[in-house]
C-alpha cells in the first residue's frame, strides 16, 4: 500500500527502465570506479575480467587500471560473497556483507563436503587455518597441504574449501586483476583490510542497498540475488519505510522511497554485458529483461552467458576471442532476432574491442537468425 491507496502496478517496461537507470545502463556515468562498485553492491568476479567489463559497460572513460588500483590499495576486495560465488566489493561493504552470508557459505560447504567432514571439529579447523594465515598469504593448495600435515589422511580439497567457508578471507592482487589467472591466494580479511568484520549485522542495510541498485523487486528477487533465505519477515518489518508496488502478475515489489522510476519510453542504448553480470542474476523473475525462452538459452546451469542488450532487453549473446600471439581479436555475436539498428551495435562492439583488446586487429562477426 502507498499512502493508504492500492499499490501501483508497474509494467515490465517501467521495471526495465528503473533497473537500467539504477544499474548505470541508460547512460554511462561519470562516477568513479569505487563509487560504482559501491552503487552496484558487489560485482561478479568468477573470472578476473568480468568486473572490469561490467564497469566498462557502465562508466564513462573507465580504464582497466582504475579497478586494479582499487584492489592494490585495498579499497576493493575479492572474495566469496553472494550465493557463495566470487565477487568484488568495496572493503567497507565486505565487512558487513561477509557476516551476513556466513550461513549460506557454510551451507554450500556442507553440501559439497559434509559427507567427508562429518566427524571433523570445524572450530578446530577454523582456528588452525587462522593460525596458518596469520600475517601471510597462502594459496588454497598451500593452505590445504599445511592443514593435511596437521591432519594426515584428510581430503586436502575438503580442507582447503572448508577453510574458505569457515574463515573470512580475501584474495589479494594480482590475483583477480585483468587477464591474471592461476592459483588463488588467501589472506585473512581483517588483516588485509586492517579492520574487523562487523559482529552480527542485521540484513536491513543490505536490503536497502539491493533495492537502491536493483529495485523495485520482490522478496524472492532479493533472495535469488543474495543467497539469503526466509527473508519475508524482514521485509514485513521494513514495510512501513518502503514503497510498495505490484508487477503485472500481482507480485508485491518493494523499493526505497524516492528512487527514480523512468518512463518506459525512455531510450535505452545498446550495451554489451559480460558473463554472469549482476543485472542478469539479480532477480528470481527476470522477465523485465528477457523472455522465459531466452532465459533458457542464456542461463545454462550455473552459468549466465555474456549478453547484448537492445532496447534494454536481452537480444543476443557474445563471446570475445583474443589471440594475443597473432594480435587478433574477434567479437562473435549471436542474435536471437535481427537488429533494428546494426550500426549502433557495431559501434558499441568496436568500443568493447578497443577496451578489451587494444592494439589487436579487430573483427566483429554477427550471426543473424534465419
Amino acid at each position: 500500500m502507498l499512502g493508504g491507496t492500492m499499490a501501483r502496478t508497474l509494467d515490465r517496461r517501467t521495471l526495465n527502465r528503473a533497473t537500467l537507470e539504477r544499474q548505470l545502463l541508460l547512460a554511462r556515468s561519470g562516477m568513479s570506479a569505487l563509487q560504482a562498485v559501491g552503487r552496484l553492491v558487489a560485482l561478479q568476479a568468477q573470472d578476473p575480467n568480468l568486473p572490469y567489463l561490467a564497469l566498462w559497460a557502465r562508466l564513462a572513460d573507465f580504464r582497466q587500471q582504475d579497478l586494479t588500483d582499487l584492489l592494490d590499495d585495498r579499497s576493493v576486495v575479492r572474495s566469496s560473497l553472494l550465493r557463495g560465488t566470487q565477487h568484488m566489493a568495496a572493503a567497507d561493504d565486505f565487512l558487513h556483507i561477509r557476516p551476513l552470508v556466513r550461513e549460506s557459505l557454510l551451507a554450500g560447504r556442507q553440501a559439497a563436503f559434509g559427507r567427508v567432514t562429518g566427524d571433523w571439529d570445524l572450530d578446530e579447523l577454523a582456528a588452525e587455518a587462522r593460525t596458518l594465515l596469520d600475517g601471510r598469504t597462502l594459496t588454497r593448495p598451500q593452505l590445504a597441504r599445511a592443514l593435511a600435515e596437521r591432519w594426515p589422511g584428510r581430503d586436502p580439497q575438503a580442507l582447503g574449501w572448508s577453510s574458505q567457508a569457515l574463515v573470512p578471507v580475501v584474495h589479494p592482487p594480482p590475483s583477480g586483476t585483468w587477464n591474471t589467472r592461476g592459483a588463488t591466494p588467501f589472506a585473512l580479511a581483517e588483516d588485509w583490510i586492517g579492520r574487523p568484520l562487523e559482529e552480527d549485522p542485521g540484513p536491513d542495510r543490505l536490503i536497502h542497498r539491493y533495492l537502491a541498485a536493483f529495485g523495485p523487486a520482490s522478496v524472492k528477487d532479493f533472495q535469488a540475488w543474495s543467497g539469503l533465505r526466509r527473508m519475508d519477515a524482514d521485509f514485513e518489518r521494513l514495510r512501513p519505510g518502503l514503497d510498495v508496488f505490484r508487477d503485472e502478475n500481482g507480485t508485491e515489489l518493494f523499493d526505497v522511497p524516492g528512487m527514480p522510476l523512468p518512463s518506459g519510453d525512455v531510450p535505452a542504448p545498446v550495451r554489451f554485458l559480460p558473463d554472469l553480470d549482476n543485472l542478469l542474476l539479480a532477480y528470481a523473475d527476470r522477465t523485465r529483461l528477457m523472455t522465459g525462452e531466452r532465459r533458457k538459452a542464456v542461463c545454462v546451469g550455473a552459468w549466465v552467458k555474456a549478453t547484448l542488450l537492445v532496447d534494454g532487453r536481452v537480444h543476443g549473446v557474445w563471446k570475445l576471442r583474443h589471440d594475443r600471439e597473432e594480435g587478433r581479436a574477434e567479437l562473435a555475436i549471436e542474435l536471437f532476432e535481427p537488429l533494428p539498428d546494426a550500426s549502433e551495435a557495431e559501434e558499441e562492439a568496436a568500443r568493447l574491442l578497443d577496451f578489451a583488446a587494444p592494439g589487436a586487429v579487430h573483427a566483429v562477426r554477427i550471426t543473424v537468425p534465419e
